[in-house]
């Protein structure tokens, strides 16, 4: 006799994503979608039944923030992302993509310009992923994207930088406005990705993203040279598809960036714009900048202005890591940023720059200039050595070294606790002086042998909660894919349910619904859902493992072999006790399946119910 379903998920506590507390239910999966939920289903009708007593069931959650897309052609099962119990991700992000192929044209090769130094990315990986490219239309990528054995759905954004580059050309697109015939063109472009289905356009704004190749390494990307006008021009086709505009700010120009915000307003031009932005913070060096962004996204939604407009947040204490000086806020100054212009993998030239007397007296100088726009407090007694050629140094802060360095050269010799303590103190400049030669010496001294890291922001964990659960807040910053070396916060979403799990099962489901039907409406996806009829994106939770789940302790750096290179990342295993993409299981708790990145699960994932060519022919 045949079965009717492929599988059923019983005894599991439900959450469906709607924010209605859970109910303990069975679900039944055929042909990879929900075909019926209720209270003790019959089990004979299942190929295949699992016991999740004890267990929570829910929608695949979404990544709304990732820089997947060049991971997605090496790996397109995305393991890193998937063992977290993400099912659904948004790539395109921050201006940059491969929605227009590898654009290589006239000597330019704009994928290696824009990644390789805003995502700190050696130009080596980033090579074995354009040398694959084959698309060069925004369509022919949704195509590829259908062809590839995808793990999670793929929701592509249209990249601003990169359609400045398809129309006016690297050195064009950072260097002047567009003509008119290049804005129609842009416009045009832009029209067809909406057509498309594309889920919306992201710009970018951050002052410390340049560009990687020369001659332009004193240039920022191409989407930071767009006019007011060029921005409105391609945003008005934005809000006339309803689609999303997600957008990042300017730290060095918050009034332009506030002004900016008012595109998504309503009143002001006839139809709100979906607007997400980056990020609501808790900065640890302006402690109460975080009560603005409640206040600026109130008003932006509010009768007066009639926005569609929300802060992405980061479910986690904002921790970046360092090698030497290689970390996107060198890229703040100008004597470091000659640092960052060189690629990650080249040692000598940054030793060739930092051992001049003029990058010296710069670093310093700047260092202890208290009007540079800075994104993190420049206390040492906040960086933290992780690894170092000095074994005393590590687990130390810099402030710790400094004033022992001070004893030392005061004359308390016994302040070096070993030979090797004794040799590195001795190095120093004596006098050492003033904090910013201290870590002049260091980075001039060890480049990348020297890794720490500091925290950023979100480190009180009462006003995180607030920034999560603000109904003008959605969580997802999440930059999975970015910065292989200093970043991961793969587990952010995670994060969130274990923050709700520790105040009661009814915040639980506030934060399932923040993590998957309310992003999914917010970008107008098929997904987030556990409804009969719903494809089967799946996860269950272990509650006990999620609340004693440390991140921090779970952090690793691993050696790749996709990339030939080592990434930071998160290890959960355990608390996502399995995940089902399609109805069919790609991680158990502790291992893949046999099915992640070799059968094709995940989709294109378009707005609005648009299909892909792709996807339309195979229907």
């Amino acid at each position: 006799m045949t079965a009717d379903w492929t599988l059923l998920i019983r005894n599991a506590l439900v959450f469906d994503g709607t924010g209605a507390p859970p109910g303990r239910e069975d679900v039944a999966i055929a042909n990879g979608r929900v075909a019926a939920r209720g209270a003790a289903l019959d089990s004979t009708r299942a190929d295949h039944v699992i016991d999740a007593s004890g267990r929570w069931l829910m929608p695949g959650l979404l990544d709304i923030h990732t820089h997947l897309d060049l991971e997605v052609e090496l790996a397109p099962g995305l393991p890193e992302s998937v063992r977290h119990g993400t099912t659904t991700v948004v790539v395109g992000n921050c201006s940059l993509g491969t929605a227009f192929g590898s654009q290589r044209r006239n000597g330019d090769d704009p994928i290696l310009d824009c990644f390789a130094r805003v995502e700190n990315i050696p130009k080596s990986v980033l090579r074995k992923v354009v040398d694959r490219i084959d698309w060069d239309t925004t369509a022919g990528y949704l195509q590829h994207l259908d062809s590839l054995p995808l793990g999670p759905n793929v929701v592509p954004l249209l990249p601003h930088s990169m359609l400045r580059i398809e129309v006016m050309g690297t050195a064009a697109a950072v260097s002047r406005a567009p003509t008119a015939d290049e804005l129609g063109r842009m416009r045009q472009l832009l029209e067809t990705a909406m057509q498309q289905g594309y889920a919306g356009f992201s710009t970018d704004a951050i002052p410390f993203h340049y560009l990687a190749n020369a001659p332009y390494t004193d240039r920022r990307i191409p989407g930071q040279h767009a006019t007011l006008g060029e921005l409105k021009s391609l945003l008005d086709i934005v809000r006339g598809h309803d689609r999303v505009w997600q957008c990042t700010p300017d730290a060095a120009n918050r009034i332009k960036t506030f002004l900016r915000f008012f595109f998504t307003s309503g009143r002001l031009f006839g139809r709100p714009l979906r607007t997400s932005a980056l990020t609501a913070v808790d900065l640890t060096h302006e402690r109460s900048t975080w009560k603005l962004f409640p206040a600026i996204a109130g008003l932006l939604n509010s009768r007066l202005v009639e926005g569609r407009f929300h802060f992405q947040v980061l479910a986690t204490p904002f921790r970046m890591f360092a090698e030497g000086a290689i970390c996107p806020i060198f890229e703040e100054f100008d004597s470091s940023r000659q640092l960052m212009s060189c690629d990650i993998e080249d040692a000598a030239e940054r030793r060739r720059i930092m051992a001049t007397q003029a990058f010296g007296e710069l670093f310093v100088s700047e260092w202890h200039d208290a009007r540079a726009v800075s994104t993190f407090n420049r206390d040492l007694d906040a960086m933290h050595v992780e690894r170092c050629p000095v074994p005393e140094w590590q687990g130390e802060t810099f402030g710790a070294i400094y004033r022992r360095l001070q004893q030392f050269q005061g004359g308390e010799r016994g302040a070096a606790r070993s030979d090797a303590e004794t040799a590195a103190l001795a190095s120093f400049p004596d006098p050492i002086g003033r904090e910013g030669s201290f870590l002049l010496h260091l980075i001039r001294s060890y480049d990348r042998e020297l890794r720490w890291w500091f925290t950023v922001a979100n480190d009180r964990p009462e006003i995180l909660k607030q920034l999560l659960f603000h109904e003008h807040m959605l969580p997802g910053f999440n930059d999975s894919g970015a910065h292989l070396i200093n970043l991961a916060f793969f587990d952010g979403n995670l994060l969130t349910l274990q923050i709700a799990a520790r105040e009661s099962v009814e915040k639980v489901a506030h934060a399932v619904r923040r993590l998957t039907r309310e992003p999914a409406e917010f970008f107008r996806l098929d997904a987030g859902r556990i409804d009969p009829g719903a494809q089967a994106d799946l996860v269950l939770i272990d509650p006990d493992a999620l609340l004693k789940y440390d991140t921090d302790a779970n952090r690793r750096m691993v050696y790749r072999e996709i990339f030939e290179h080592e990434q930071l990342v998160n290890r959960s295993d355990g608390v996502v006790a399995a995940v089902f993409i399609a109805g069919e299981q790609v991680w158990d708790g502790r291992e893949f399946t046999s099915a992640l990145g070799t059968r094709k699960l995940g989709r294109a994932l378009t707005a609005g119910g648009v299909a892909s060519e792709a996807t339309s022919r195979a229907a």
